[in-house]
């Protein structure tokens, strides 16, 4: 599908499915990235429809690290699991060296 032919969930999928193994990003940095800066609100909305759709949505967490969608996810510490399985120190919801293993897709696509 052509990039202008994708609607803004869509286009929200197709960064966040180039999220590395391991680093996390943000929901307004995605949104800044799309030319929709005060837009992070809704990333968050895409992020929750984005079951089914093979989206690391766990690696989508708000601007100070924490693990504000984790409600979304099937189980109590799903998000945290996925997370930690990737090698990310999560504790009390937050990310740990949050700067280290941020991913800014301005500056990385």
């Amino acid at each position: 599908m052509k990039p202008e032919t994708l609607n803004f969930f869509d286009k929200v999928y197709e960064v966040a499915k180039q999220i590395p193994f391991g680093r996390v990003t943000s929901y307004g940095a995605i949104a800044t990235y799309l030319g929709a800066a005060r837009s992070a609100r809704m990333v968050g909305y895409a992020m929750n429809g984005s079951s089914g759709k093979d989206v690391p949505a766990h690696r989508v967490v708000n601007r100070k690290g924490l693990l504000t969608g984790k409600q979304h996810f099937d189980g109590t510490n799903l998000m945290q699991q996925l997370l930690e399985s990737e090698g990310i120190k999560v504790i009390d919801n937050q990310i740990q060296d949050f700067e280290e293993v941020f991913w800014n897709p301005t500056e990385e696509l």
